[in-house]
């Protein structure tokens, strides 16, 4: 009997080793990537997306569109939503017409505006079956560095908008006996990650509200998911808080750098709403891997962060160097 204990570690182990090494997704996500619902089970449903005119937002309503979704797509700028939904269209193929796709123009940080809107993509199109919360931005500072007015201002976009608009989705679904709800979390909300903290804060604070609201709604017709992706090919590199109130981190994203692709990481949250996986986990190797450990091996996971290093954790994340001095040319002494 000990002989099949140990054996049966072994191959356990042996299998998520062989997953980390080959593949892009925890073992659930990518079980049901190969034998789970395709994204086409979708077809016919109507997603509202939030932080659609670009990235991860951007690329999941085109993996959406292709099988038939309808979507409504929201972001600041208009032009781009409009750039996505020619985008979307063609990516369906026939399948989806000029009002299958609705741009709503939308500061997710203004809270008065998402019930207005979010009736209004109810009336547009008689329904919406699937909230899609996308909209974030990241950060990169040294944590005694930062101002409170940086910390309050992620909160409000990363973490309190997410909430308010679940909110009222929420309540929708509660009304017509059912629904789904998602956000684009980060593995930096799964782990503490050097270097972003009050980004790291805003994602775990999304996984307390969210596994809280899964947790009262079990049973009750309404499917809750997060998706964590690792370092992925977008703008979201330039666009990061710093430690400053209205600055920049402004370093781009190479062709070079190891991350996923925006297409592939799309396609696989298009597969997390069709399957309404509870938690998927996104990267490329060997990062799911070290989330692993952190999560279930958190004295081997701290052994491994001194022995590398944050500065070297930072280059794993960002493909990049980091010297401080470059990196935070404003910190204070």
């Amino acid at each position: 009997m000990f002989d099949v204990i140990i054996y049966a570690i072994l191959i356990y182990v042996l299998t998520y080793v062989i997953l980390f090494v080959f593949f892009d997704g925890d073992l659930e996500t990518v079980f049901y990537e190969k034998f789970g619902k395709p994204i086409g089970h979708l077809r016919g449903k109507v997603v509202f997306v939030t932080g659609a005119s670009s990235g991860i937002g951007e690329y999941t309503a085109v993996a959406l569109a292709k099988y038939g979704v309808k979507l409504v797509l929201t972001a600041r700028r208009k032009e781009e939503l409009e750039r996505v939904k020619k985008q979307c269209i063609e990516a369906s193929k026939n399948q989806l017409s000029q009002n299958d796709v609705l741009v709503i123009p939308m500061d997710i940080t203004d809270l008065s505006l998402h019930r207005k809107n979010w009736d209004y993509a109810v009336r547009h199109f008689g329904k919406v079956d699937i909230l899609f919360n996308n909209a974030g931005r990241s950060q990169r500072a040294l944590f005694e560095t930062i101002d409170m007015g940086v910390d309050r201002q992620m909160f409000e976009l990363n973490t309190f908008s997410v909430i308010n608009l679940t909110r009222i989705a929420v309540n929708y679904f509660n009304s017509v006996g059912g629904g789904q709800v998602a956000v684009v979390s980060s593995l930096a909300g799964v782990i503490g990650v050097p270097f972003s903290s009050t980004y790291d804060a805003t994602k775990h604070a999304v996984h307390g509200y969210y596994n809280a609201l899964r947790a009262e709604k079990i049973g009750r017709g309404l499917s809750v998911s997060i998706v964590c992706p690792g370092p992925t090919s977008t703008n979201f590199l330039s666009e990061s808080f710093t430690n400053t109130v209205g600055q920049k981190y402004g370093k781009s994203v190479q062709s070079t750098d190891r991350r996923l692709t925006a297409e592939r990481c799309g396609h696989m949250c298009g597969i997390v709403l069709a399957n309404k996986i509870r938690e998927s986990w996104i990267a490329l190797p060997p990062l799911i891997f070290f989330t692993y450990f952190a999560v279930y091996c958190p004295v081997f996971y701290n052994f491994i962060l001194k022995t590398v290093g944050p500065e070297r954790l930072f280059k794993a994340r960002d493909s990049q160097e980091l010297t401080l001095e470059e990196a935070y040319p404003s910190k204070r002494r």
